[in-house]
C-alpha cells in the first residue's frame, strides 16, 4: 500500500497548532477529541501512514500540561454498546483507556457519566464500580431543550444541575469510547461551572473527520460518513463559515446544529465568542499532512466497501432492516466504488461456486490473491491462512504444513470431549498446531515467521465468521469482511 500521510509532519504541526489556540483562548482550554484518541484504526485505514497512536503521540508533547477526562453516555451503557473494532463494551473500554493513559504517564482520574436518568440501573451500577476503583465520577443529567434552548441550558436549570469536575491543569482533553458520548456537552458544562467560579476558560475541538479542508465528497470524508451511518450523521458545507468568510469548509450536521448554542453560551459568559463558525472551533491539521491524495482516496474507497459489508452482516445477525447498509450504499455511489472494487470478494465467491462450500480469499500486501476452501479437516478461513503463509514463505502449495495425523487428535478433542458439532479446525487451532510443528519442522517455522506479514491484508469469506475466527483475524490485524449469510440454518447463534 502506498503511503499517503506524513506522520511526523502531522505530530509537529498539530502540537504547534494546539499551543497557538491555547494562547489565543488564554486561561483553561477544554479540547474535545473526536474519534479514537489512542487507537484510531479508522484513520489508519483511510490515511495510509497514519498510525493508530498518532494522536496520543502528539499529546505526549504536551503531557505535563494536560489531563484527560473520559465521558461516557449512560444510555450507551443501557444499550450495551460495544467497540466493534475491539469487540469490548463501552464500559470496559473506559477502564482500558484510563489504564493506557496512565501507563503513558498522563493524568487521568475523572469520568463524566452523561445523560444519566434515575432509572438507568446499568449506569448507576457502573458509577459505583468506577468509584470503588478510585476514580472520580461526575454525573450529567438530561437537559430538556438541549441543544436548541440556549437560555435554559445556560442556567441553573440547565448546566447548573450537572456535577462539576475539579480539574487541576489548564489543558483538559475530553475523550470517550465512541461517538455520541456527550463530549461537547461536557466541555460546555465545565465552562459554565468555571464561569460560576470565576475561572476563565474556553473550548476547541479536535475532530479528525470530516477533514475540513478536503472537499465535501472527498472519499476520505465519505468514509467517515459510512463509519457513522448508524448515527445518521452527514457531511455538510459549514454554512456559518461560508457566510463569514465566503469560503467552503467541510463539517457535519451535529457540529452545525450545536454551533449556535456554543456561540450564544460563550457570548453569555464572556460577552463575545472567538468563533464565527464550527470550522473555527477546530484545530485539526490532518488534511495538511496528506502527501499522496490518490493513495488516501483509494484507501478510503476500500474502507467504505468494508463498512458496507459490516453493515450487511450486522443486520443479518440482529435480524434488522437494511437502513444502515442502504445509507452506506448511497455513500458508495457518491465515492464511485462498488463491492467489485474489493478484489477478494469475487475470488472467495468463485471458491464457493466451484466447491459448493464456503470459500475465503486474501489479498497479500503485494497484490497476490490466495484462497482457501472448506474441507473435512479445515474451515475455509484456516485453510486460507495456511495457504497464505505458504505463499509468503515460498513453500510449494502441495506441501502439507500440518499432516492429517496431527489434525485428527484435535478434531477428536473438539467433538468427543469439548462438545463441538464442527470437527473442522478454526484459525486459532491451526495456528497452535503450526506453532507446535515449528519446534521440529523448518518448513512450519518458515511459514509461522510470515504471520506478521498478514497485517493490513484484505480478507473476504462467503459466510459470517464465528467469534473465534473473527477474534483471530482482529488480533492479526487482518481487514476481514463477510457475505451476510450463515453456513447452516439455525435460530440460535453462539457469539
Amino acid at each position: 500500500m502506498s503511503i499517503g500521510f506524513d506522520r511526523d509532519l502531522y505530530i509537529k504541526m498539530q502540537s504547534q497548532h494546539i499551543n497557538e489556540r491555547r494562547e489565543q483562548i488564554g486561561g483553561k482550554l477544554y479540547l474535545e477529541m473526536g474519534g479514537k484518541l489512542f487507537d484510531d484504526m479508522h484513520a489508519s485505514r483511510v490515511l495510509p501512514g497514519f498510525t493508530p497512536d498518532n494522536k496520543i503521540a502528539m499529546l505526549t508533547e504536551l503531557k505535563d500540561e494536560l489531563e484527560i477526562l473520559v465521558a461516557i453516555n449512560a444510555k450507551d451503557l443501557e444499550r450495551k454498546k460495544t467497540r466493534a473494532d475491539l469487540d469490548i463494551s463501552y464500559e470496559e473500554d473506559v477502564l482500558r483507556l484510563i489504564d493506557v493513559f496512565r501507563e503513558l504517564g498522563f493524568l487521568a482520574e475523572h469520568v463524566v457519566l452523561t445523560q444519566l436518568e434515575d432509572d438507568n440501573y446499568q449506569a448507576l451500577t457502573f458509577k459505583q464500580r468506577l468509584e470503588r476503583l478510585g476514580l472520580k465520577v461526575a454525573v450529567h443529567r438530561v437537559i430538556p431543550g438541549y441543544p436548541t434552548d440556549a437560555r435554559r441550558i445556560v442556567s441553573e436549570e440547565g448546566f447548573g444541575i450537572n456535577e462539576y469536575v475539579e480539574t487541576t491543569r489548564n489543558l483538559v482533553v475530553v475523550t470517550a469510547p465512541g461517538p455520541g458520548s456527550g463530549k461537547l456537552a461536557t466541555c460546555l458544562s465545565q465552562i459554565y461551572g468555571d464561569h460560576q467560579r470565576g475561572i476563565k476558560s474556553g473550548y476547541a475541538k479536535f475532530e479528525t473527520f470530516p477533514i475540513w479542508n478536503l472537499p465535501l465528497e472527498h472519499p476520505v470524508n465519505l468514509a467517515y460518513e459510512a463509519a457513522t451511518a448508524d448515527l445518521d450523521d452527514i457531511n455538510i458545507i459549514d454554512p456559518f463559515h461560508l457566510a463569514a468568510y465566503d469560503t467552503k469548509a467541510t463539517s457535519y450536521n451535529r457540529d452545525v446544529e450545536v454551533f449556535p448554542l456554543l456561540k450564544t453560551m460563550l457570548e453569555m459568559l464572556s460577552g463575545s465568542s472567538p468563533y464565527k463558525s464550527p470550522t473555527d472551533m477546530g484545530v485539526n491539521m490532518v488534511g495538511s499532512a496528506i502527501i499522496d491524495d490518490a493513495a488516501c482516496q483509494e484507501a478510503a474507497r476500500q474502507e467504505i466497501v468494508r463498512r458496507y459489508f459490516k453493515a450487511l452482516v450486522d443486520e443479518r445477525r440482529e435480524e434488522q432492516d437494511d437502513t444502515i447498509s442502504a445509507r452506506i450504499a448511497i455513500v458508495m455511489s457518491k465515492a464511485g466504488c462498488t463491492v467489485e472494487d474489493r478484489r477478494v470478494v469475487a475470488r472467495a465467491l468463485d471458491v464457493e461456486e466451484s466447491t459448493g462450500a464456503p470459500g475465503c480469499a486474501i489479498e497479500l500486501n503485494d497484490g497476490r490473491l490466495v484462497t482457501g476452501k472448506t474441507s473435512e479437516l479445515l474451515g475455509c478461513s484456516a485453510a486460507m491462512v495456511l495457504n497464505a503463509l505458504k505463499e509468503l514463505a515460498g513453500i510449494d502449495r502441495s506441501v502439507d504444513l500440518l499432516s492429517p495425523e496431527s489434525i485428527e487428535p484435535i478434531q477428536s478433542l473438539k467433538t468427543q470431549h469439548l462438545g463441538s458439532r464442527n470437527p473442522r479446525l478454526h484459525t486459532d487451532e491451526v495456528l497452535i498446531a503450526l506453532s507446535v510443528s515449528a519446534a521440529n519442522s523448518e518448513t512450519a517455522r518458515r511459514a509461522l515467521d510470515e504471520l506478521k506479514n498478514l497485517r493490513g491484508c484484505d480478507v473476504h469469506t462467503t459466510t459470517i465468521l464465528g467469534s473465534v475466527d473473527e477474534g483471530i483475524f482482529r488480533n492479526l490485524g487482518v481487514l476481514v469482511t463477510s457475505e451476510p449469510k450463515y453456513q447452516r440454518k439455525a435460530l440460535y447463534r453462539k457469539r
